[in-house]
């Protein structure tokens, strides 16, 4: 194994670990982020996707060289990997039609050996091909843009609206971290309010709303919410600027909360250059597969009150909503949000070096830090 294939191995162990641990944290009901179930519940649905795309890049590494990574920021592949991901589940079914059947492949893997005495690798790429695009063409991978996904509904008595939360996901390719986004969004639209609410402010239990609803669960504005949630879903963008134009885009649409969670930076020693104290103590930890650090970022902008609409014989004006920016942390009013968490996920041998070291407080100012030691989430270390 050269040094190349043993690097690339080393970090697929490694992040899958990382995913493993962070899901064993999710499905934790005493973990911090159970509390909020539905969110945790939502961020798994996209882990598994992320779980599923490095099972595909994986195996993608037996038929074609090119494989790069964000090793001095994010840690994740390139955006461009994505995108290749992305173009070959579309074109995976004409492209499994030109492949011999496994067992076709497997016979003539065992003639070629019989008869020429060494290894078909060809034979071995196309096997290879094959086995990645049927594990692709599912099409269940974290994509560039993952379309609007409506989970719940319910109605607010005091303003007799209904609201819905509903979730979507991004992996953008300026800062190549995977991005999930979650809003509650109350919605003023006359024929949905007269369909779903009752006379007396509750939800109309006649109708029958089958969820999940792919898109936005009004029909009249999905596609046009579709459109806005890719266009304003970037990493550069803040929570605030994002609801921000979510208000002033649609007049009945009215959103009270915003969360997006940031999954990464991921660190893994020897494959990632974006902090060199991590770097080095990563690098002495004995067992590899425990050599990494997994972080991420929970930011929600909520809506401290709404401006009612005003109606006047020469102009008129929709209801607005008034967002909570935290000025009084220079951290929340730099990403503009009205709270954030910061989390840390390290296995065990790895957390006891940083602090046999004692450079666990430093790197970990900030963060609520959450430990991998068998098969188990510690919190609150």
């Amino acid at each position: 194994m050269n040094a190349a294939s043993d690097a690339a191995r080393r970090y697929f162990d490694a992040i899958s670990a990382a995913i493993s641990g962070l899901d064993i944290f999710l499905r934790d009901d005493s973990s911090p982020l159970y509390r909020h179930e539905t969110v945790a519940t939502i961020v798994t649905e996209y882990l598994e996707r992320l779980e599923r795309s490095f099972s595909c890049w994986e195996n993608r590494l037996a038929f074609a060289d090119a494989f790069r990574i964000s090793r001095a920021e994010s840690g994740y592949p390139v955006f461009q990997n994505v995108l290749e991901l992305e173009n070959d589940r579309k074109t995976a079914e004409g492209r499994l039609s030109a492949i011999p059947q496994p067992d076709q492949i497997r016979a003539e893997m065992a003639d070629f050996i019989l008869r020429h005495k060494s290894f078909p690798r060809a034979l071995q790429r196309s096997m290879a091909e094959r086995l990645y695009l049927e594990n692709v063409r599912s099409g269940q991978v974290f994509s560039p843009f993952i379309l609007p996904r409506t989970v719940k509904v319910s109605v607010n008595p005091a303003t007799r609206r209904p609201y819905y939360l509903v979730h979507w996901g991004t992996f953008d390719g300026s800062a190549n971290l995977p991005l999930i986004y979650m809003a509650t969004l109350e919605d003023s639209s006359s024929g949905l309010v007269r369909s779903l609410v009752t006379k007396g402010g509750k939800l109309n239990e006649d109708v029958e709303v089958p969820l999940p609803v792919e898109g936005l669960l009004n029909p009249e504005l999905a596609h046009r919410f579709d459109d806005f949630a890719e266009k304003n879903s970037a990493y550069s963008l803040s929570p605030a600027t994002i609801a921000g134009n979510l208000d002033k885009d649609f007049d009945e649409l009215h959103p009270k909360q915003l969360r997006r969670v940031v999954l990464g930076p991921f660190y893994s020693a020897g494959i990632t250059e974006h902090n060199s104290t991590v770097t080095d103590i990563l690098a002495k930890v004995r067992r590899k597969e425990n050599a990494w650090l997994l972080t991420w970022t929970v930011q929600e902008v909520f809506s401290k009150s709404e401006k009612p609409a005003r109606k006047g014989l020469w102009s008129s004006q929709p209801a607005r909503e008034e967002f909570y920016i935290n000025t009084d942390d220079l951290d929340a009013a730099r990403q503009g949000v009205s709270s954030y968490e910061k989390h840390a996920l390290i296995p065990h041998e790895a957390y006891q070096l940083l602090y046999a070291a004692k450079e666990a407080r430093k790197i970990f100012d900030g963060y609520q830090v959450h430990v991998v030691s068998n098969g188990k989430v510690i919190s609150d270390v």
